[in-house]
């Protein structure tokens, strides 16, 4: 027991000791992995999930497509597994064009109007930047 008692002893005491320099931290510091985040806001967090979403969608609809293709080759003829895979292929291709669509909606309000919901920018009337 001594001897276990003398090792961790000699153990801590060979532990070099680390003072801290600082007592913030400062994540506003030129070149440092935090630049991004520095300039967050409230409507990029939004234009981002704006974003997100569409892609998400788009990546599920895309692969209830293919998985009702997968569906039609394995049902072997029988109706109604290949009338199953027929309308989820088509459910799938309705929601496929319902994203394209609210992406074109988007894209025009931009155009027309200057309101960019992908980048949240909403014109002001005030004449002010």
């Amino acid at each position: 027991m001594n001897k276990l008692k003398a090792l961790t002893t000699n153990l801590v005491l060979a532990v070099p000791q680390v003072y801290a320099q600082s007592d913030t931290i400062n994540l506003d510091q030129p070149g440092s992995d935090f630049d991004a985040l520095t300039g967050l806001t409230i409507p990029s967090i939004i234009s981002g999930l704006v974003k997100l979403a569409m892609v998400v969608v788009a990546i599920v609809f895309f692969a209830m497509l293919i998985w009702g293709g997968i569906r039609w080759i394995t049902s072997r003829g029988d109706k109604t597994e290949v009338e199953n895979a027929r309308n989820q292929i088509t459910h799938a291709l309705i929601g496929l064009a319902i994203v394209f669509v609210a992406w074109a909606i988007l894209t025009l309000l931009n155009s027309l109007f200057g309101v960019d919901l992908f980048q949240l920018e909403i014109p002001s009337f005030t004449g002010n930047p």
